[in-house]
């Protein structure tokens, strides 16, 4: 006779709890509804990481099956300069590109809340949102016609026209400098996410106590000093909070380089995601042993990257991210 596990319940009544084989099938609809999602998460999600194999393995395009050759990937790509730059730039890229957009996201937020109108202040979320809404390759298009280097491009037409660039000086290659690459990058970021980020600080300002501002202004505090005094700490929380949630995807950095870079400016541009799409389309012969390798020590350092960020926010919000 097989023995059925005891559960007491909330009122603690006792109960023989059903056999797994009975319970599986009392629910059997639930299972067949979701065979399929859970067939499409195996093949999609879980099925290309056996791949993982190939990066101990010498496999190249060609003739030719692969064969083991254990860790030479690794040692080869932590001796690559070409690597650990990709790596210092990804962390350098994402990092700077987060605190000016949180940053930015914030003082935008602060400002529509201070907004008296309400029509205005609802007409300038909706321009400050639509840029977030565009493609990486719209964007890239968009800004890449503003500064191009020929007579059409805009900025370099309207420095002629400030007599800044003389008749006979040549046009400045924005996109093609690396002193200037990075900082046009963050300008970018900023125009197209600034809009998207300022809803979960609207939401925070939002639940704010109106009796807080009512005690400030009855204490005789200006405009700044409720800011200071009264909204920041409010939104400091939250904004340990959204720089905590991102810290965790800084190295899945890609598209947004990949659509404005350019072979002149790999030294301050380089990302590691553009490094393996290098390594692996852009050579006559791919090395996709390599390039698996560069993709699994990414993931890795993103793994620990989430495990630190899900300590970090059970310390500030008391749950984690995972």
């Amino acid at each position: 006779m097989s023995k059925k596990k005891k559960i007491v319940t909330s009122t603690g009544v006792e109960v023989r709890q059903k056999s797994l084989k009975l319970r599986i099938w009392n629910n059997r609809g639930h299972y067949i509804m979701f065979l399929p999602v859970f067939i499409f998460v195996l093949i999609m999600n879980y099925w290309p990481m056996l791949g993982i194999r190939y990066a101990f393995m010498e496999y190249k395009a060609g003739p030719g099956t692969p064969h083991w050759i254990g860790f030479e990937h690794f040692a080869r790509m932590f001796q690559a300069d070409a690597f650990w730059s990709a790596f210092a730039n990804t962390l350098i890229l994402s990092i700077v590109k987060l605190l000016l957009t949180t940053f930015a996201s914030v003082l935008v937020s602060i400002l529509l809340n201070e907004m008296g109108s309400l029509f205005a202040k609802k007409t300038l979320q909706t321009v400050i949102y639509l840029p977030h809404f565009m493609s990486w390759a719209v964007v890239a298009s968009i800004f890449t016609l503003i500064l191009s280097p020929s007579n059409t491009g805009m900025l370099n037409g309207m420095l002629r026209d400030l007599g800044i660039l003389g008749s006979n000086d040549s046009n400045i290659h924005f996109l093609a400098t690396s002193s200037m690459w990075r900082p046009i990058f963050y300008i970018i970021n900023i125009w197209k996410e600034t809009g998207w980020g300022t809803i979960i600080f609207l939401a925070t300002l939002s639940g704010i106590s109106p009796e807080l501002y009512e005690a400030a202004d009855i204490d005789g505090a200006t405009r700044f000093q409720k800011i200071r005094y009264v909204t920041m700490p409010a939104l400091a929380n939250t904004i340990i909070t959204v720089l905590i949630l991102n810290l965790a995807k800084v190295l899945n950095l890609f598209e947004s380089v990949f659509v404005l870079y350019n072979s002149a400016v790999y030294d301050v541009s380089d990302v590691i995601g553009t490094y393996i799409y290098r390594q692996t389309f852009s050579v006559a012969r791919p090395d996709y042993g390599y390039s698996t390798a560069v993709g699994l020590f990414r993931s890795i350092v993103g793994c620990i990257l989430v495990l630190i960020c899900n300590q970090a926010s059970k310390k500030v919000r008391g749950r984690g991210i995972v």
